[in-house]
């Protein structure tokens, strides 16, 4: 499911102003290099791995979550080789995305940033601040010294390379956790959930890029260490199966997946720009807006975007002790994740479909778009979803239960879309 409706290629971050740059290797176009190997579930480790040796293929890691193998392949002729093999279901590339950076002038530091102010993240703190709430930031590491963030920081992994930390060297995942998880502790800037737990998901190197099975390998890590909740500022445009099958994973898990939608902007044909995992059904896509609640005019935008978050000019946390200013979808999403981290500290209430007494990925999604503050048009729209995230709203108890709950219920579940129920459409 995508829309909860109202009555290997290598993945980077999605920040700066300009749109991403796709540079295709020649692998992209089924020649060797860099693949993911999906094998049938009746294949042993062992038999797997003497079908990529007779292909002359090397392993670069195992991807369990999905039944699949990261592996070096010397040409078309080994990759093609693979693809044909008795076991093998699938042959994914495992290319590379570039972002384009676009420098942001400083501002100076402010205890409460514009962007906490406008979800009204500080009014929920009286008695919520999502501690224990376990987030997992899927990114370029971050900062193991920064006096805003370290307190917070309760582990991580590197899956680009197992013998390093987790630490980060570029900056902008560190940015991303000080808007989740800031410290309140009289310096520097305020997260929306001030003791959240976070763990850090290295996943990019120093450049902001990294292989789509180092991505899948941090989704893996986040179901095992029961992650509650993962922010996902990065993307590709290409929709590679693999990484749809993670992202699908995560959320049968449990966990709710937070994207950010992309900095492509508008198209000219009036087609979504929204990339991938945003447009994925299983993820919440979140779009960026300004000061004056207006989308950004460089934020990615479709039938995908579920909600929108301030992403203009958001100053947080960076690499080492620094701050700095960034812009970008990027910048949007973990305004979402916090406030799904402060829901996730209340109780279900009316929004309990499943009569658990436990939020699902799907509950939460509702209740944040059921509370969300009107932008544009009425109702869904392809530039804010449901509208900008409000956290103070979305963890208030007393709210009665919406209709499409009740929808759940006749259905048996969620629609895939209630769009599709209007208009006959599948956008999933």
């Amino acid at each position: 499911m995508k829309k909860i409706i109202l009555g290997a290629i290598t993945l980077t971050t999605i920040f700066g102003l300009a749109s991403f740059m796709v540079q295709v290797p020649a692998q992209a176009n089924g020649g060797g290099g860099r693949k993911i190997v999906v094998f049938d579930t009746a294949l042993n480790d062992a038999a797997k791995d003497e079908l990529i040796a007779r292909a002359g293929g090397a392993k670069l890691k195992n991807l369990d979550l999905i039944g699949a193998k990261a592996v070096w392949v010397p040409d078309r002729a080994a990759a093609a080789k693979l693809a044909t093999s008795p076991g093998v279901v699938r042959v994914d590339d495992d290319v590379v995305v570039e972002a384009l950076r676009k420098t942001v002038t400083p501002q100076p530091a402010e205890t409460l940033p514009w962007g906490i102010d406008r979800v009204d993240a500080e009014l929920v703190w009286p008695g919520n601040t999502a501690d224990q709430i376990k987030v997992g930031i899927i990114d370029t590491g971050i900062s193991n010294t920064h006096p805003d963030l370290l307190a917070n920081v309760k582990g991580g992994v590197n899956t680009i390379n197992p013998l390093k930390n987790w630490n980060d060297d570029n900056g902008h995942g560190s940015h991303v956790a000080g808007i989740v998880a800031g410290l309140d502790n009289e310096i520097g800037v305020i997260g929306v959930g001030p003791t959240i737990d976070l763990y850090a998901i290295k996943v990019l190197n120093r450049n902001g890029s990294g292989w789509i099975s180092d991505v899948i390998e941090g989704i893996q890590w986040a179901i095992a260490n029961n992650m509650q909740v993962v922010n996902m500022s990065l993307g590709t445009a290409s929709d590679i199966q693999s990484l749809h099958d993670a992202v699908t994973a995560a959320k049968t898990a449990g966990i709710v997946v937070v994207a950010a939608a992309g900095n492509s902007g508008s198209s000219t044909d009036g087609s979504s720009t929204v990339i991938y995992p945003a447009a994925y059904p299983e993820t919440i896509a979140i779009s960026a807006t300004d000061r004056n609640n207006v989308i950004a005019s460089w934020s990615s935008r479709g039938p995908e975007v579920d909600l929108a978050a301030p992403g203009v000019s958001i100053y947080s946390t960076y690499k080492g002790t620094g701050y700095t200013t960034l812009s970008g979808t990027s910048m949007a999403a973990p305004h979402v994740t916090g406030s799904v981290a402060l829901v996730l500290n209340t109780p279900v209430g009316s929004y309990d479909a499943n009569a658990n007494s436990v939020w699902d990925p799907d509950e939460v999604q509702v209740k944040l778009q059921a509370t969300a503050t009107e932008l544009g048009i009425a109702g869904l729209d392809n530039l804010y979803g449901w509208g900008l995230v409000n956290a103070f709203a979305a963890t208030k108890t007393d709210l009665p239960t919406p209709l499409f709950i009740a929808v759940r219920f006749w259905f048996g579940c969620f629609p895939t879309s209630f769009r599709e129920l209007f208009t006959g459409k599948d956008y999933a």
